[in-house]
């Protein structure tokens, strides 16, 4: 019998393919276009090109042990502490392998946060078996860093052995006077402050890590992924030296140091990020005379991605960060719930969270390769490239006089402000798309549901005595919020969204494409897009703009309608009242033209969004 496969040609048939074969067939598709077109660029100029040939024979970058999973870590912040502990026994009830405590005025408490006191740890931590194999890592500021004494003195007086507890204590003086901007202490002060903590966690058994060096300052601040890395390494090797200086050995002081990195929905570039650490990091002990170790590296998903409206897709995002986070050798990695930007999550919120990780680690496997990236081309030039400048900005700091001295000099505050600028300015023209918020809104989506609870209240943190630039959090998504926010307002005090009235010039085929930007554009910025049929009629579009009550217009169809159409209508439009009209499309050389008809604006891919909202508010505000 012969098979249906037989006359099917073997892959020895087909010609082998080439770059140069690739780069015909895009070179057709751009038809003209430079090939630069397709070659992206990350926030510190690194090129992200569009292929990548094979990496040559590389070693997988070690990290957890083989096949071993990650630590799922639930975020503990409620005030209210027994309900923090109520919280925290039904995670790990249901699949969650550690926790994170995160105190009031930590650098990740965002608002919430437990109380750092004696009571409140005990409280928290009540029926929780810490020598059972839990992780549990501490998330502490400033006003909170007695806290690792009060774990140290609970876990004594309930009898448990400090070395089976698996414990990271977060101590991290840097990061927080990154995030406040200022310290009442030197270097020279807080370092034997710091040492004199480890010493004495580490001579009552615990095994640690017990500094951290806290990448999440530079992320959540609009840093780059450099940025982040030589903040990480900058703050690891001063904690090495102070640990060293106390009269520990290197060797023991090299498990007493950990990292944590932010994990956001740049695949790739989180990808490269984690495993760059890890090479940086060898590369430092090395250097040390050390012989390299794993650095264990938490991750968190970034806070700075996280929207508050449509704040379901922030489960989308968290999903892709905790994927890249975990197939990137991520020791242990904390997922924020959806709601966070909103307020203190809700069961559902904290239980998506929590199965984010255990459906990627159970169903999914993920942990069951290491570094599945080694040898991809891509992700391997992006490892080597983050490395090679993370070193180069590492160097700065160095010759700066260390961490301390590189925050009051400004040197990291400097570059993350260059980077924010430049990130503001892609989300503001909607380069950067932050799905549910610049793009694709929801005007009618449901409130989310959030926790009510009542903020712990701190006193103030010491004495400005050392001033420098600050590096607060920040989310990307907050400019259009607060235009959403402006239209919520207005919908509760008249009844009505501000509203734009679209009018769709020609049929179906010459306005559809234009008219579906123009909605989205608008309500991205909480101004109600009213859709209608298209227009021959210069009169009849007036009629039905009048009719609509809108304050603003938008002209939208092809060039070629508009061509024989959009003056006429433009006119038509502000006779019947339309001081405020735009044209979905770039300007042309009919620009002069229109204007004199009465278009004021336009709007187009790669616009700046966010200034022509804003401009169509004040316009609005001036009726």
């Amino acid at each position: 019998m012969t098979s249906v496969t037989d006359d099917l040609p073997l892959a020895a048939d087909f010609p082998k393919a080439t770059v140069e074969d690739w780069r015909k067939l895009v070179d057709g598709v751009l038809k003209g276009a430079p090939f630069e077109k397709l070659v992206g660029k990350t926030y510190d100029g690194i090129k992200i090109e569009p292929l990548y040939p094979r990496a040559k024979a590389v070693a997988p970058v070690v990290g957890r042990p083989a096949a071993a999973p990650w630590q799922i870590i639930q975020r503990i912040d409620h005030p209210d502490a027994a309900l923090a502990n109520a919280q925290a026994l039904q995670d790990l009830e249901n699949g969650a392998t550690g926790l994170a405590l995160v105190f009031a005025g930590g650098s990740g408490a965002h608002g919430f946060g437990l109380e750092p006191s004696a009571d409140a740890v005990a409280k928290v931590l009540k029926d929780i078996h810490l020598d059972a194999g839990i992780g549990l890592e501490l998330q502490i500021g400033p006003q909170s860093r007695m806290v690792a004494i009060h774990v140290a003195e609970y876990v004594k007086s309930n009898g448990l052995d400090p070395a089976a507890c698996n414990i990271r204590f977060g101590l991290d003086p840097l990061a927080a006077g990154a995030v406040w901007g200022h310290s009442p202490y030197t270097w020279e002060e807080i370092a034997p402050a710091v040492t004199g903590a480890i010493k004495g966690l580490a001579g009552l058994g615990f095994k640690g890590p017990f500094a951290s060096a806290d990448g999440r300052v530079i992320h959540d601040a609009g840093g780059s992924e450099v940025q982040e890395l030589a903040f990480v390494l900058a703050c690891g090797v001063a904690y090495l030296r102070a640990i060293e200086g106390a009269g520990i050995p290197l060797e023991a002081a090299q498990g007493m140091v950990y990292a944590r990195l932010a994990a956001d929905a740049d695949q790739l570039l989180t990808m490269a990020k984690f495993r760059a650490l890890r090479l940086l990091w060898a590369r430092i002990e090395t250097a040390c005379g050390l012989t390299p170790k794993p650095l264990f590296i938490a991750a968190d998903t970034a806070w700075r991605m996280l929207t508050q409206r449509d704040p379901y897709v922030n489960m989308l995002r968290a999903t892709i960060a905790t994927f890249a986070a975990g197939l990137a050798g991520a020791n242990a990695i904390t997922v924020l719930p959806h709601t966070l930007a909103l307020g203190l999550p809700d069961p559902f919120a904290r239980r998506v969270a929590r199965n984010t990780q255990a459906l990627l680690l159970e169903e999914s496997n993920l942990a069951k390769v290491s570094d599945p990236a080694a040898g991809a081309g891509g992700i391997e030039t992006l490892t080597a490239q983050l490395c090679e400048a993370a070193w180069a900005l590492f160097q700065e700091s160095e010759t700066a006089g260390g961490a301390f001295a590189a925050l009051q000099q400004g040197l990291f505050q400097s570059k993350v402000a260059a980077a924010r600028k430049a990130r503001d300015a892609n989300i503001a023209k909607r380069r950067d798309v932050l799905t549910g918020a610049s793009e694709f809104p929801n005007l009618h989506e449901s409130e989310t549901a959030v926790l009510k609870a009542t903020p712990v209240e701190l006193a103030p943190y010491g004495e400005q005595k050392y001033k420098f630039d600050a590096l607060p959090p920040i989310r990307l998504a907050e400019p259009f919020e607060a235009l959403r926010d402006k239209s919520d307002a207005a919908l509760k005090s008249r009844g009505a969204r501000p509203k734009v009235f679209l009018a769709n010039l020609g049929t179906a085929a010459d306005f559809t494409a234009r008219a579906t930007f123009a909605k989205s554009f608008f309500e991205a910025g909480g101004i109600e897009a009213l859709d209608s049929e298209g227009f021959a009629d210069a009169a009849k579009v007036a009629a039905a703009f009048k009719a609509s009550g809108a304050e603003l217009a938008c002209l939208c169809s092809s060039d070629k309608v508009y061509a024989e159409h959009a003056e006429a209508a433009a006119k038509a439009l502000q006779t019947a009242g339309g001081r405020h009209i735009y044209l979905a499309g770039r300007p042309s050389e009919t620009e002069a033209a229109l204007r004199a008809a009465g278009v004021t604006g336009f709007v187009f891919a790669g616009g700046d969004a966010l200034a022509t909202l804003k401009d169509a508010y004040r316009r609005m505000e001036q009726k």
